[in-house]
């Protein structure tokens, strides 16, 4: 194992002067991403790599740095990653155009500390996440750092697109399906969790035996992971269909035998209530049975939160998130993170913005 290393590129560029018109011509320097500042593409995409995918916070890269013998205080570090992320701004709403075009979609949102300097303490923002459907031949995932979690956010990100949308049962998200074309898609996992705790607190057999009931339909949605949309379709009504029918009617029996108010009619109750959101995978093939394909894509979020604990600003969190989108997606894809900024840093400037789509992580491939 050899240790990272730092080195220093050297620029040579001509400059020519002629006696006879009295002029001077310089060959151009190639654009930067911060003019005439000392990191190259690779340094920015390692600030940004270990800031956003291994959720190191800026003054343990400052320590890590030091060892190798070069200091880069974390003052200086947060300007980089801030000038590069703002740099990648045109390619972050590429992709929030790419994500939008996808006929089924995943919403879900978590919350993140920002940071209040006039009261010295944080306040609570949100990041909300929208990710192509996990069925999807492309995957891709967008997240947008917003400042509260109203229903007016899914609402303006959603405003032109038409389609399914997967989702829990939080009433911010209403708005999207007043109008027509938008379809909503319950998360079995959400209500499966109800029982689960439940049977954890061993509070009712009811739990338990939901759970079992559960996990058939999930055994029928393992046999049809590989299968395109129509195959899954027909699978899903052949084995899925008649299992459903019998939770349904189960369900109906025990809430009936079972007192309102209590835990176990409250989890039954959120499963009758969303039941035509819940069974949508059946109508349609290409629509997931939960919503576990986002959740697992916020994981990140939970982690680096914990790590760098808030965000410096507004802008900061935003910024975070156009990074977080780009990486996250380029893992989707198999790519290695610090590999595609640093190419995408490096062509950025020089490509022409008519052509940006092919810098999105689904359609990237590395420069010859």
């Amino acid at each position: 194992m050899v240790p990272a290393e730092f080195f220093v590129h050297r620029h040579i560029y001509g400059k020519w002067a002629c006696k006879c018109c009295q002029t001077l011509t310089q060959q151009p320097a190639e654009p930067q991403i911060i003019d005439k500042g000392l990191p190259a593409a690779g340094l920015l995409a390692h600030t940004l790599v270990a800031r956003y995918v291994d959720h190191l916070p800026y003054y343990r890269q400052e320590l890590i740095n030091t060892r190798s013998g070069v200091h880069t205080p974390r003052s200086t570090l947060a300007a980089w990653a801030g000038a590069a992320a703002g740099a990648l701004a045109p390619l972050y709403e590429a992709q929030r155009a790419f994500v939008r075009s996808a006929r089924v979609l995943h919403a879900d949102e978590t919350p993140v500390r920002l940071l209040n300097p006039g009261a010295g303490k944080t306040a609570r923002a949100y990041v909300w996440a929208y990710a192509r459907g996990e069925h999807d031949d492309t995957a891709g995932v967008v997240y947008e750092f917003c400042r509260g979690r109203g229903s007016k956010y899914p609402a303006d990100f959603l405003a032109e697109w038409r389609g399914t949308l997967t989702c829990d049962d939080y009433g911010g998200y209403n708005v999207v399906f007043q109008y027509e074309g938008r379809i909503e898609a319950g998360c079995l996992a959400h209500a499966r969790r109800k029982f689960d705790e439940l049977a954890k607190a061993k509070a009712s057999a009811v739990g338990q035996l939901a759970i079992e009931r559960i996990a058939r339909l999930y055994r029928v949605e393992a046999q049809a992971k590989e299968m395109d949309a129509a195959q899954r379709l027909v699978h899903r009504q052949q084995h899925a269909a008649p299992l459903w029918d019998e939770l349904h009617a189960w369900m109906r029996t025990e809430r009936v035998r079972v007192a309102d108010g209590s835990a176990i009619a409250a989890a039954l109750d959120y499963s009758l209530r969303r039941w035509a959101a819940l069974g949508r995978f059946l109508r349609d093939g290409a629509v997931s049975i939960d919503n576990n394909h986002l959740e697992n894509l916020m994981r990140p979020w939970a982690m680096g939160r914990k790590a760098w604990l808030f965000a410096g600003s507004e802008l900061a969190g935003q910024r975070a998130a156009m990074v977080m989108s780009l990486v996250q997606s380029a893992r989707l894809h198999g790519h290695d993170p610090w590999v595609y900024l640093r190419d995408v840093l490096e062509r950025l400037l020089a490509h022409p913005y008519r052509r940006i789509d092919e810098l999105l992580p689904h359609r990237w491939t590395p420069a010859a």
